[in-house]
């Protein structure tokens, strides 16, 4: 094994030997262990993450556990194994109880640490993170991305495309629409070993299994005039001459010939153009094309083809507290699980619906100067991002939304924002002020420059989305 890692271990990354040399250190404190305790982060990421894990333990003949756990659980946890390895979770958290223990520890995580390198610690203490060397952990590495260059030390390149799925899951690609960093590198690994194939294509949710015109109508977060219209969107389709069935079978994205969707691209940046301000007109095209990935040992039309809707299914195994089943499918334990993971993913579909009919029935969204919110009283907090994200094209695109509801099984309240990407392309960061604003109530937070959250106490709400909205004057 030893040898093996001297030959791979050049090819984690190249931002100095430093990372080089955290990697062997890692690498060698998992070939010594005999009993590992894995935590990982219940969301795509954080599952995807402790799937290769454990698959790359498995294949060491390695005796483990693993749990997948929400941050706020953390500081429940106890030590009670020779090596703990926390993924996509642990570099923001106090791990004090860990670190003054016989346990050792390792980090793989890349959201931003609390942490100095190196840290002084009574136990074997490793955290690798990019932030550490100079990267941004938003972008350039996601946490199953960090897991997998350890499996990569042992040569276990065919894990690559579960990193892939992880950045994709985490949104890595928003703002180019293509990858970055380090995650190049997972990709082009991936790419060598036949198992995905990338494709620049319009950027257009459900490539493999939706109706290319009930896909159109979801598209974007500006609102057009085909935007949560389905016969506009077989209008249009019809006026560009792409017919939206083939026999008796709807047409999906991915059917499409480069000339069609040359047409539709076209007329996708000439609607937006009309749209928007003048200043976001440059930035029109990569709101609409970027790269999408395809699971090539994946069936065509399957849901779990391209990334971005695998990534949804792994989603709603996680919001509905079922990530063991996510596991078991990304480990290859097709047989059940399969099933299982449909039929979750449908009852995610059901529930999304239901509180989407809620927000616009009772008008529950109420605008503010710079920012528009939602109380969302009747949604669960783990999934109060994705309906914020899913409402955004019903209000006003030129502001941020924000969507609050209370902490299931805690105390406080959980607040998601989301974003038109535009927004950020003109330079604000919104993860970094929402976790500056939830700082001055009490609460913390970040996240990405579209997609973000924080957690506040009980009753500061209001000042919240005061502090939040004065934030943003003369910015937007």
């Amino acid at each position: 094994m030893k040898s093996q890692f001297v030959e791979n271990h050049e090819m984690v990354g190249n931002p100095g030997n430093t990372m080089n040399l955290a990697f062997s250190k890692a690498h060698e404190m998992v070939e010594k262990a005999e009993d590992i305790k894995i935590y990982s982060h219940i969301d795509c990421d954080g599952i995807s993450a402790g799937s290769i894990l454990s698959s790359m333990l498995d294949r060491l003949g390695k005796d483990h556990e693993i749990d997948f756990i929400s941050l706020d659980k953390i500081e429940d946890l106890e030590a009670c194994n020779e090596l703990t390895i926390f993924s996509d979770l642990g570099s923001g958290q106090n791990l004090d109880s860990f670190c003054t223990s016989s346990s050792k520890v390792l980090v793989l995580d890349h959201h931003p640490t609390v942490r100095k390198l190196n840290p002084p610690t009574e136990c074997e203490f490793l955290e690798l993170n990019p932030n550490f060397y100079g990267m941004d952990g938003s972008y350039e590495v996601s946490g199953g991305g960090m897991t997998y260059l350890l499996a990569k030390t042992f040569g276990f390149y065919d894990l690559s495309w579960m990193g892939i799925l992880s950045a994709v899951g985490d949104m890595q690609n928003s703002l180019t629409g293509k990858m970055q960093g380090l995650n190049q590198r997972i990709l082009a690994d991936s790419i060598q070993a036949k198992l995905i194939e990338s494709i620049n294509d319009l950027s257009i949710y459900g490539r493999q299994t939706r109706p290319l015109f009930v896909a159109l109508s979801y598209f974007g977060d500006v609102k057009l005039p085909i935007t949560n219209n389905k016969t506009e969107c077989i209008s249009l389709l019809n006026k560009l001459g792409i017919p939206t069935t083939n026999g008796k079978k709807y047409r999906s994205l991915c059917d499409l010939s480069v000339l069609e969707k040359g047409k539709l691209f076209s007329e996708l940046v000439r609607m937006l153009s009309l749209e928007v301000p003048p200043k976001y007109v440059k930035y029109i095209p990569k709101l609409i094309s970027g790269d999408s990935y395809d699971f090539l040992k994946e069936e065509k039309y399957s849901p779990l083809r391209d990334a971005s809707e695998f990534s949804t299914a792994v989603n709603a195994c996680s919001r509905h507290s079922h990530p063991e089943i996510a596991l078991k499918v990304l480990k290859g334990d097709r047989a059940l699980a399969l099933d299982e993971m449909d039929n979750l993913a449908l009852d995610h579909k059901r529930y999304l619906a239901q509180k989407m009919d809620w927000i616009q029935e009772e008008e529950r969204i109420v605008p503010m100067n710079n920012i528009q919110y939602f109380n969302g009283s009747e949604i669960e907090s783990n999934v109060i991002g994705t309906i914020a994200g899913m409402i955004l094209s019903y209000g006003d695109w030129k502001k941020p939304i924000i969507g609050f509801t209370e902490v299931k099984d805690g105390e406080g309240l959980k607040v998601s924002l989301r974003c038109s990407r535009l927004l950020a392309y003109d330079g604000i960061h919104f993860g970094n002020l929402i976790r500056e604003v939830a700082e001055k109530v009490g609460g913390s937070g970040g996240g990405h420059s579209v997609a973000c959250g924080a957690y506040i106490p009980d009753g500061s709400a209001e000042r919240f989305l005061n502090i939040f909205d004065e934030s943003l004057n003369g910015r937007l």
